[in-house]
């Protein structure tokens, strides 16, 4: 018996480039979809958010030469062309992926409908949500919470570059603290940036816990999901 039934993936776009910084890394989305695959393999559901870091990134692009909202429509885009070359991936490999926007781009991806993704969820189909929440202002974790919500998942994972929540940024302190659990009200009030607030608190009203994750570690995928090792931190 595995310990999820449901599950969202929330990755950024930054974490498919690899050490390239930009664009899309292929060994690293092979690697991707072949984890998530060994998930499908034990009849885990798996749906996906991404981000658009690697092509584009809407809040600091839009400092100099762009106005907020342009900025951020231009962030969505980029996650939906993230989001069109995993499914590509996936369907090399003989998964059946689809990608359902929140921005209309009928041409290469479906309408956002969740009653339709859990059912494309439910027969072992891999779900990718792209375009953020559809709306500017709004990051892409909390589009993966929103999303995590309305397919009824019952976890969202969230990688990153380390291996879970610390009391400050472990990349630059030695000394910094890793918490193994940690409630949402402890993360607001200690001002731990892993997500934006509207994420923490749309996660908290609906009790949707979250498992902050190092993504570069071989194997994570499984490990946490079908081993139910205990890694990463778990916002509950």
């Amino acid at each position: 018996m595995t310990k999820y039934r449901r599950i969202l993936i929330k990755l950024s776009g930054e974490s498919l480039a690899g050490d390239n910084n930009s664009g899309i890394d292929v060994d690293i989305i092979k690697r991707t979809v072949q984890e998530i695959k060994t998930l499908l393999d034990n009849r885990i559901q798996v749906a996906l958010v991404i981000g658009g870091g690697n092509f584009f990134r809407g809040l600091q692009g839009a400092g100099k030469f762009l106005n907020r909202v342009d900025g951020d429509y231009m962030g969505m885009l980029a996650t939906i062309m993230n989001a069109v070359a995993l499914r590509n991936f996936f369907r090399e490999m003989g998964i059946n992926a689809h990608v359902m926007s929140a921005l209309k781009t009928e041409k290469i991806t479906e309408d956002l409908y969740p009653p339709k993704a859990i059912d494309l969820l439910e027969k072992g189909q891999v779900v990718i949500f792209a375009g953020g929440t559809g709306n500017p202002f709004f990051t892409t974790d909390t589009a993966g919470v929103l999303r995590a919500v309305e397919i009824q998942a019952d976890v969202m994972l969230k990688a990153t570059r380390v291996d879970g929540i610390y009391n400050k940024d472990p990349e630059k302190h030695k000394n910094a603290v890793k918490f193994e659990k940690i409630s949402y009200n402890e993360a607001l009030e200690k001002n731990l940036r892993v997500m934006d607030l509207t994420a923490f608190a749309l996660a908290k009203e609906n009790g949707l816990p979250i498992i902050v994750f190092n993504f570069n570690q071989p194997g994570i995928l499984e490990k946490i999901v079908i081993k139910k090792e205990s890694l990463g931190t778990i916002v509950h």
